[in-house]
């Protein structure tokens, strides 16, 4: 039986992870303070209270060192708080003190690339990577098979910034949910699509060091670079770590 053995949120798009227990998925919207915030580059080509593609934000895939950022966010509050190996730690309000943020994260951001100019924000929405409001997901044997396949002794789930890690299935099984619902807990979601990777799950995220060529081994063993899937939640639930999941 396949279950959820972990659940992440990434409250600042490619800066940061938490882990969660339980979540509510509401009907049509990305996982809660998931994405809620961009960090716009300052070449980026944004209109406010419009999603925009991934090209106008800082990534890991153009700076290797965000990859290893950690999060909380405290819900009550606004306040959310970075942590790095190499930043002390940083606890700040994004709507309201976004040069403090900024500051922290510029010595992280390669030199040669557009720096970080400001926050951006989609409420509720998220600033997905996906032009509506996705919920990722990943299984855990697909990324034991690339690990084996790589003679790895281990890869991170953590480098595919999932929201949903799912064990219990056979490897590359999430493929062929593409078009279907699954129930997860008393949620429902519905697989859209494979989610294309790009060189951010080439860094460690202990590190934010670029260590294991994944995009070299998914092209040289399957034929693509696809890892994890996107999907959208069509009925509003609640999930919990340990939940079984049942593909409709």
């Amino acid at each position: 039986m396949a279950t959820v053995s972990a659940l992440w949120r990434h409250p600042i798009k490619s800066h940061g992870r938490e882990a969660l227990t339980t979540v509510t998925l509401t009907k049509g919207q990305a996982m809660p303070w998931d994405r809620r915030w961009g960090v716009a580059h300052e070449a980026a080509r944004l209109t406010d209270g419009t999603w925009g593609p991934c090209v106008n934000f800082s990534r890991g895939s153009k700076t290797a060192a965000l990859m290893a950022i950690n999060a909380t966010c405290d819900e009550a509050t606004g306040v959310v708080t970075l942590s790095h190996p190499d930043r002390p730690d940083l606890a700040f309000d994004p709507d309201q003190e976004q040069d403090r943020f900024l500051t922290w994260v510029r010595p992280l951001v390669d030199a040669d690339r557009a720096q970080p100019a400001r926050l951006f924000k989609l409420e509720g929405r998220g600033v997905t990577d996906t032009d509506y409001p996705s919920v990722s997901l990943l299984n855990l044997a697909s990324n034991a098979d690339l690990a084996d396949k790589m003679g790895a002794t281990d890869i991170s789930a953590l480098r595919w910034r999932c929201n949903l890690h799912l064990d219990g299935l056979e490897p590359w099984q999430e493929f062929d949910w593409i078009g279907k619902t699954l129930r997860i807990g008393t949620a429902e979601l519905t697989v859209r699509e494979p989610i294309k990777r790009c060189l951010a799950t080439t860094a460690n995220p202990k590190t934010g060091l670029r260590d294991l060529d994944t995009l070299a081994a998914l092209n040289a063993h399957w034929d693509h670079q696809n890892f994890g899937i996107y999907a959208e939640v069509t009925t509003t639930g609640r999930i919990t770590v340990g939940d079984s999941l049942q593909v409709l």
